[in-house]
């Protein structure tokens, strides 16, 4: 598999979603920006976001919808920067909907219940137009909050937690036929399928397993943002091995797709799946601040919308 570097310069990349128009819309987390990426490679801000902007996806009035995490303390580990804690500022995390012509960002949601959101992080739009996010929770000197999953309307007016606690739940992404939501945990390596019972309502948990445990992986690989092929096998970056971990929706089985620049990117965070054949992937390597893109073996899921 053949890989070449659409840009670089981006300060660490993530949530990248392939336009009709040929180019990528990107968050930059430590720039606390949303980016467009052209085909040749040149970029331009769309909207200052503040804060981390972690994962994004077009919604149905085709505003970009924006997961922020409320920033990051960031720390220089073996010549990279990374997140490295929560910073003294940090208030809440937040659902951010921006319009692509103007870059107008309007903040939808802060909290559900009347408890904030701590860290959303990937987002995916099911085909009713309403939006699951996941939130990682964020992680202070001595304390680490729970993750969870929720869905909200793309309205603003209305938002429910689905499942919670979760530990740092990642990134997120339905089977072809809408009726699963999958969702990678980071720090427990695990990827994890629930059924969906009506449109936004997760089906409640079977003993004392939050949903069916689709897969592990082994040794100490992260797991991070996701996107599902059109067989319905799940593609999730792979951090500190770095690469994309393709995980078969039936068996578990799991085949590793490295991404082999040099030098070696600990951090490849997600992919998306774009082109005529939805078979070119473009993936966020936020170490290295670059986009590259390859040609994927298998089509990707085309996503409910797009712009």
């Amino acid at each position: 598999m053949n890989f070449e570097i659409v840009t670089e310069g981006l300060e660490f990349p993530e949530g990248p979603v392939a336009m009709d128009d040929g180019s990528v819309v990107l968050v930059e987390i430590r720039r606390g920006a949303l980016t467009r990426v052209r085909p040749d490679g040149s970029k331009e801000i769309v909207a200052e976001l503040g804060g981390g902007p972690n994962g994004a996806a077009i919604g149905p009035d085709g505003r970009v919808y924006v997961c922020n995490n409320g920033g990051f303390v960031w720390a220089e580990r073996g010549g990279i920067k990374v997140p490295a804690g929560t910073p003294d500022d940090y208030a809440s995390g937040s659902i951010q909907a921006v319009d692509l012509a103007t870059g107008a960002v309007e903040t939808l949601y802060t909290e559900c219940d009347g408890i904030p959101l701590r860290g959303p992080n990937d987002i995916v739009f099911d085909a009713q137009g309403g939006m699951w996010f996941t939130d990682l929770g964020k992680t202070m000197a001595e304390t680490m909050h729970h993750g969870a999953v929720y869905h909200a309307k793309a309205d603003g007016s209305a938002i429910s937690r689905q499942r919670f606690p979760l530990i740092t739940a990642n990134g997120c992404g339905l089977s072809p036929d809408g009726k699963v939501l999958h969702v990678a945990e980071t720090r427990t390596s695990r990827v994890w399928s629930f059924d969906i019972t009506s449109p936004g309502v997760l089906a409640p948990p079977e003993g004392f397993r939050p949903g069916r445990l689709l897969a592990t992986l082994p040794d100490y690989q992260l797991l991070d943002s996701l996107a599902v092929q059109a067989d319905g096998a799940v593609c999730v970056a792979t951090l500190m091995r770095g690469g994309i971990s393709i995980v078969d929706a039936d068996t578990g089985e799991v085949e590793f797709i490295p991404v082999p620049f040099d030098p070696h990117d600990p951090y490849i965070t997600n992919i998306c799946f774009g082109g005529a054949d939805m078979r070119d992937a473009w993936i966020t390597c936020s170490a290295s601040g670059r986009l590259v893109k390859t040609r994927w073996a298998k089509p990707g899921l085309r996503l409910n919308f797009n712009a």
